[in-house]
């Protein structure tokens, strides 16, 4: 797939009537309920009814289930996301009046306008830096605008228009796509190879990050100081004269952790930055959400908060839908989900399941996500998930892509049972495949895990209603 190409911007109230095709999508409803919302006439259609298209339908949306080309109605302007093919038959009519045609990062990267904006990129972290950076604003009054890629735990949204000066949006690498966004500050977690299926190589991949972050309107970069990827390109945004904060435990790290420790479901540092020194205590678990923490205290002290304020409001997260959620506990097993669908995203949260196990075993159920990564990362994922103590792979969720010839889940398994042993490793094809195989392997005491990007999420909520019932007899 070609990389996102920016657009020149126009105010949302510019832009005539506007269709948003593939409405119901995660990354669509948020941002065409905020149009709404302002005011401007929205319309939107989706392959499929959807809990989100309802929502948009309550919210004063003309919404449509199917795409056909009279439902453009008198639209100026069409809106896609990469999910949306070529041959859509509104995107081809689109295409036949001359309308203005934006990806969803164009009309996300209008509602920026005018705001000071902060653009969250990254290969891993990106939605929780978000969503900390939101509610740490808001728990000081910045009463922030705000678009990322999971709902907030306590809130059930991923957006938000608020009256604040301020814009957070996550900022999606994979597809180019964050380039759209006109943002005085950028935030760098990390930086991993991945989506090389748009890409291409490494080093194109590395540079996308540069040119992100060393674009005209940036002042300020936020940049790991511990992930070996993020410092190698923080000397070349310096070079274009960018103001760059580091975070990390390095020593060098400008907004520095130390002293770090877990206790429950929660984990604590001492932070360090210039003219503040004190405890960050957060309420999720592991040592990635601390870095993600301190991420977000950069901003905002680079926002002009106090960092006094910013530690105090970062207890106030509570974590995001399919960030380590739990789903539900029966007869002493725990069953969690989480997004993960990286290696390093894999041994992040499962260094973290270890911390809360409590002596029991981490049983992980893992589904590789793309063709195309599944094939660059089998290896490493073996090597991931051999922090379990048991581990069900599940075959590949496809997404956009098809099949590749001999690259399926097995070689995922294959490879972790290289690390611990076939005897801790099962392959099930199938979601209910895996509900089964989990049912019949887990014992009170055990934290499970459902980890991936697909629809691995709909085995946690099976598993528990398959054990409850499983305990009522």
């Amino acid at each position: 797939m070609p990389l996102i190409q920016p657009v020149p911007l126009l105010p949302p109230d510019q832009l005539g009537a506007v269709h948003f095709i593939a409405a119901g999508g995660a990354g669509m409803s948020g941002i065409a309920a905020m149009y709404a919302e302002l005011g401007v006439s929205v319309t939107g259609s989706d392959q499929i009814d959807s809990p989100a298209l309802a929502s948009l339908a309550a919210a004063g949306v003309r919404t449509y289930v199917g795409h056909r080309p009279d439902q453009l109605g008198d639209a100026a302007t069409v809106v896609v996301s990469s999910a949306v093919r070529p041959t859509n038959l509104e995107l081809v009519e689109a295409q036949r009046r001359g309308l203005r045609i934006w990806h969803r990062s164009a009309a996300l990267g209008a509602l920026m306008l005018g705001h000071r904006s902060v653009a969250v990129s990254g290969t891993h972290g990106k939605t929780t830096t978000t969503a900390m950076i939101a509610t740490m604003l808001d728990a000081v009054g910045a009463d922030p605008s705000y678009v990322g890629g999971s709902p907030l735990t306590a809130t059930g949204r991923s957006y938000r228009l608020g009256a604040g000066d301020v814009f957070v949006v996550e900022a999606d690498e994979s597809d180019g796509s964050f380039f759209q966004y006109p943002a005085q500050v950028v935030v760098i977690t990390n930086v991993e190879t991945d989506h090389l299926d748009n890409w291409g190589t490494a080093g194109d991949y590395a540079a996308g990050f540069v040119r992100l972050a060393t674009a005209e309107q940036v002042a300020t970069v936020v940049i790991s100081a511990d992930n070996a990827g993020a410092v190698a390109v923080s000397e070349q945004i310096r070079a274009a004269g960018k103001q760059v904060i580091t975070f990390g435990e390095s020593a060098s790290a400008q907004v520095r952790l130390s002293e770090i420790t877990f206790s429950g479901s929660g984990a604590t540092a001492e932070l360090s930055a210039e003219g503040d020194t004190g405890v960050l205590h957060l309420k999720v678990p592991g040592r990635y959400n601390l870095h993600n923490a301190a991420a977000a205290y950069a901003v905002g002290r680079a926002l002009g908060i106090s960092g006094v304020k910013l530690r105090a409001a970062a207890a106030e997260f509570a974590g995001t839908l399919r960030r380590f959620q739990l789903v539900g506990e029966v007869d002493g097993v725990r069953v969690f989900d989480d997004y993960a669908h990286h290696p390093t995203e894999v041994t992040a949260t499962l260094t973290a399941a270890q911390t809360l196990a409590e002596g029991g075993r981490v049983v992980a159920c893992f589904q590789p996500h793309l063709f195309t990564r599944t094939r660059e990362f089998a290896a490493e994922f073996g090597t991931a998930l051999s922090l379990a103590d048991q581990i069900v792979v599940l075959g590949i969720y496809p997404a956009r892509e098809d099949p590749i010839p001999g690259v399926t889940g097995e070689l995922v398994a294959d490879a972790a049972a290289s690390h611990v042993g076939a005897d801790r490793v099962s392959y099930a094809e199938t979601v209910t495949d895996a509900v089964t195989v989990l049912a019949g392997l887990v014992r009170p005491g055990d934290l499970v895990i459902t980890i991936g990007a697909g629809d691995v999420t709909k085995v946690g909520p099976k598993l528990v209603s398959q054990l409850q019932r499983g305990s009522q007899l």
